[in-house]
């Protein structure tokens, strides 16, 4: 008779498998709650302790750990001497294990969760068992998720002796136990706060196959760090499925946005940068306002709202074309007007970093890693470097701006008014092209410069940079300052009435 160990977390499935194992004839072994969970369902199982012949110790601390289990499991079948060996011993060998792990991620992400709570959720025994089983895969069965019960059942039921199918199961298993690993260092790390350990192993879980990269011909999927986390804690709410390309923009929304948590915001975004950024009193009006900074690179955008999408707005983005569009929530209204695009992706809910989580970047043989970029900028330590003061209209659009530009891939410079963007520079080798570009769109957008502001997510090398915004009619500029060259700019911005302002931070995007 085939013996099948069965001791997991999640009983996601836990009474119709093992129905399954009893009724093609296998004996089953468990631990206290899974063993419970099944003598409740009227299955006959028999406890760990009666294979060891010892109870469980040190509060549940240790129950698997016995020879008469990894032996069991360890075992090369085509080993005379192996199998010679369990006898000697009477321990039976083990056919199939489903074990799946303490909860410890789940308890390391709970606010107020105490040091004690988290290490008592370190498993032990179930990796141990796991990494037994899979390392002889060539005999035993072994299951770390509940998703697989039903081939494994379907195979054995079919008398399928499918070593292929084991091959998987056991890769599964040693890469859900690096990811279980992984998370527990990356916990201590946390606690002596310690942010670049010397090793730094990633738990990721692949979200989705995705049907191409950023080009046909590249094959891609999504890995994601928690599977309801970041963009996976959005509902999709309609349209095709994401692309590479859509998840890429789909960050460079979310983070246009970010700093403008708490306000009626809209930004829109083509290739990671905005092509426009708003605030106003409606969520309609942002989106118009964010719309006229640039019509026409909006075309196959993907737009970011911090307020519902009610049936109003989703009538303006639905004459635009739009690949996706993100917002907290839609009206019932919004998501049967939107859903007349049948390609545009819906996305409902609050896509938010962890706490204290880091920005990835890869270069060939390895990872550039920083923490991210703050969301408030510390106004306190702003300053005025030239002689004329902001007026309180000029003030309240240099905050804006200085917002906007750090959504901006660098070099950034982007023109401001009434709380809206009418011109972005983007991407530019030089600052002064960039300040020439912002000025160039905002003309081809039709909007009038004069009186604009102008934000600078890094410093202006020379002089010109000021004199291309003086040209343009700017009468304010934000940037942070420390250039060798900052006394010139100042200069150059009293020459021309500019009133300028140090942030004393660069917010370069690269």
């Amino acid at each position: 008779m085939p013996t099948a160990l069965l001791s997991v977390s999640d009983k996601t499935g836990l009474v119709d498998f093992a129905n399954g194992l009893v009724n093609l004839g296998w004996d089953l072994i468990s631990t206290g709650g899974t063993a419970t969970a099944l003598r409740s369902a009227g299955i006959k199982v028999r406890d760990v302790s009666d294979v060891t012949g010892f109870s469980e110790m040190l509060e549940g601390r240790v129950k698997t750990l016995h020879p008469a289990i990894h032996a069991g499991l360890l075992a090369r079948r085509d080993s005379p001497d192996h199998m010679k060996a369990l006898a000697a011993q009477r321990i039976a060998p083990i056919d199939l294990v489903a074990v799946n792990l303490y909860p410890f991620e789940q308890t390391a992400a709970r606010d107020g969760a105490k040091p004690h709570e988290v290490i008592e959720q370190i498993d032990i025994g179930g990796p141990s068992m796991l990494r037994s089983a899979a390392k002889n895969f060539e005999a035993v069965t072994v299951i770390v998720d509940p998703a697989d019960y039903g081939r494994v059942l379907a195979a054995l039921e079919a008398r399928d002796d499918d070593l292929d199918l084991r091959r998987l199961l056991a890769e599964k298993v040693f890469a859900r136990t690096a990811a279980y690993d992984a998370a527990i260092a990356y916990w201590f790390g946390c606690e002596r706060s310690e942010i670049f350990p010397e090793r730094m192993i990633l738990p990721l879980e692949k979200g989705a196959t995705l049907r191409y990269g950023e080009n046909p011909g590249q094959r891609a999927a999504v890995y994601m760090e928690r599977q309801h986390d970041g963009i996976a804690a959005l509902e999709q709410k309609g349209g095709k499925e994401l692309s590479f390309n859509n998840l890429l923009d789909l960050e460079g929304a979310l983070i246009a946005t970010d700093l403008f948590e708490g306000e009626v915001c809209c930004a829109i975004v083509k290739h990671t940068t905005p092509c426009g950024i708003a605030t106003a009193r409606s969520g309609l009006d942002a989106y118009r306002k964010a719309l006229a900074c640039d019509p026409v690179s909006a075309f196959g955008s993907v737009i970011s709202f911090t307020v519902d999408v009610d049936d109003a707005i989703a009538e303006a983005v639905s004459s635009l074309f739009v690949e996706c569009i993100v917002a907290p929530r839609f009206t019932s209204g919004a998501l049967e007007i939107l859903g007349r695009k049948k390609n545009l992706r819906v996305l409902e809910g609050r896509a938010q970093w962890r706490n204290h989580a880091l920005d990835y970047k890869r270069v060939r043989g390895g990872l550039l890693v920083q923490e991210r970029a703050p969301l408030a900028a510390n106004e306190g330590e702003w300053k005025v470097v030239t002689s004329r003061q902001p007026s309180e209209a000029e003030w309240w659009d240099l905050r804006f701006a200085w917002r906007a530009v750090g959504s901006v891939k660098s070099n950034a410079i982007v023109l401001v008014r009434e709380g809206a963007t009418i011109g972005i520079g983007a991407g530019q080798m030089s600052r002064v092209d960039a300040a020439f570009l912002s000025v160039h769109k905002a003309g081809l957008a039709g909007h009038d410069t004069k009186g604009a502001v102008m934000g600078s997510d890094a410093f202006f090398p020379f002089r010109d940079g000021v004199e291309q915004a003086a040209e343009a009619g700017v009468s304010a500029i934000v940037q942070p300052g420390g250039s060798v060259r900052d006394q010139e700019v100042v200069e150059a911005a009293n020459e021309y009435n500019i009133a300028m302002v140090h942030t004393g931070k660069r917010q370069f995007r690269h």
